[in-house]
């Protein structure tokens, strides 16, 4: 059975960073692209980032040159690195775990599998 654990939220200031991890069982990481999902009250569920078992990625327009996903396959992690914070990125922040490849995660199918989520609030 999937597993997927998120930490590593918390509060950060505007302009500073965070690193959210996502520990998934190994078996994940050899089938599945594992990516990040965030949602803020009276938002929809946005995209940001995913990333397949061969390490290629995609990440949200809102995001790019910001966030970065990337993966440790010998630990069974995927880390979302959260670079110049913006109030907007204020959100819970969920992993997710599917068979499809990384780079159609943007289509708005909802991915088969979910971590319980990390809150992340971006405030001074």
């Amino acid at each position: 059975q999937v597993q997927l654990v998120e930490s590593g939220g918390g509060l950060v200031q505007p302009g500073g960073s965070l690193r959210l991890s996502c520990a998934a069982s190994e078996i994940t990481l050899d089938y599945f692209a594992i990516g990040w999902f965030r949602q803020s009250p009276g938002r929809e569920r946005e995209f940001i980032a995913a990333i397949g078992a061969s390490g290629i990625a995609k990440h949200a327009d809102s995001v790019k040159g910001r966030f970065t996903i990337s993966r440790d396959n010998d630990k069974a992690t995927v880390y979302l690195q959260m670079d110049n914070s913006n109030t907007p990125d204020t959100a819970v922040y969920y992993c997710a775990a599917d068979l499809r490849a990384a780079r159609v995660w943007d289509d708005g199918t909802s991915p088969h599998e979910w971590g319980q989520g990390t809150q992340v609030t971006v405030s001074s």
